[in-house]
């Protein structure tokens, strides 16, 4: 584990090391949020990955249908 330390501007440097496993670029997007009072960054996934998170969730008589949206 490694310390980074917050600069004037509030900015982090994500270790070099990290960096190349993760293989980060410059400019590229991280998702930031708190949590428990912890700071967690995640690289964005595609919402394809969502696909099947929710097995054996029932379709109830009063749930909205995209019909129902327009």
């Amino acid at each position: 584990m490694q310390t980074v330390k917050v600069s004037p501007k509030f900015q982090v440097v994500i270790p070099r090391a990290l960096r190349e496993k993760l293989k980060l670029r410059a400019g590229q997007e991280l998702l930031i949020y708190e949590y428990h009072g912890c700071i967690h960054l995640e690289l964005p996934r595609p919402i394809s990955e969502l696909r099947g998170i929710a097995p054996g969730l029932r379709w109830e008589e009063g749930d909205r249908d995209r019909n129902d949206r327009f």
